[in-house]
């Protein structure tokens, strides 16, 4: 009962903070030029050019990291420019809504098509005759059975429930080609560990980026907006 209580507690005083900064027409209006202002920084960084690198295009794989959690959500697109911007802003997906992105420690990026080109010929051929859209799905699935990220392994029911998702015994069309993507999925794997590793780099923006795809560290921006108005002072 006393985690429940301090559950309650907390969700109150969420609620209350909230309409506090909502309370009058100017501050709802400041309120929504703020979290625009972040979540338009956060997608530039997540799909404009960085570090050396070009913007991000075409199909991605994504991870989202939060504080005390770990990975906590991943996800795949096949069109990287327009879902990693609007991820943060959370128009089409639910991730934004469920956690805001002030609190996502990390994030981080594979565009998994330039590890192509590494693997074995045949195992090239492969994946190239799945298409990228199969081959997406399988490596978002592969990377859920190996990571299970807690906001992955449950489905939203009509009853306004929820429901287990049982990745192991899926029919999905990642799940039926996942074998035929392997060798793709351990040079995933291992770029994915390299940026998962990556320091946050002192300067900003907070970003670390290889050809093989990128971290993002958008928590880190406020930090930093509060350490500069702090000695400014």
């Amino acid at each position: 009962m006393h985690a429940e209580a301090d559950d309650e507690a907390h969700y109150g005083q969420w609620r209350a903070s909230l309409a506090a900064l909502i309370a009058t027409p100017e501050a709802l209006m400041e309120w929504q030029n703020r979290r625009y202002r972040f979540a338009h920084a956060v997608g530039r960084m997540l799909a404009d050019p960085a570090c050396g690198q070009p913007a991000l295009q075409g199909p991605v794989l994504y991870g989202v990291y939060l504080s005390g959690v770990g990975l906590a959500y991943v996800g795949q697109t096949s069109d990287a420019r327009r879902r990693l911007k609007d991820l943060p802003i959370g128009e089409s997906h639910h991730l934004g809504m469920t956690v805001p992105p002030e609190l996502w420690e990390k994030v981080v990026v594979i565009q998994w098509p330039v590890l192509v080109p590494t693997l074995a010929k045949a195992h090239q051929r492969a994946v190239s005759s799945l298409g990228t859209e199969v081959v997406g799905l399988a490596l978002e699935h592969l990377v859920q059975v190996d990571r299970r990220p807690p906001l992955n392994a449950r489905k939203r029911a009509l009853d306004g429930t929820w429901r287990d998702r049982r990745l192991e015994t899926s029919k999905s069309r990642g799940a039926t080609h996942a074998q035929l993507v392997a060798p793709l999925h351990q040079a995933v794997s291992d770029a994915w560990q390299a940026l998962e590793t990556a320091q946050c780099p002192e300067s900003m923006p907070p970003v670390q980026a290889t050809p093989a795809g990128r971290a993002v560290f958008p928590s880190k921006i406020i930090d930093r907006e509060r350490h500069a108005e702090h000695w400014s002072r």
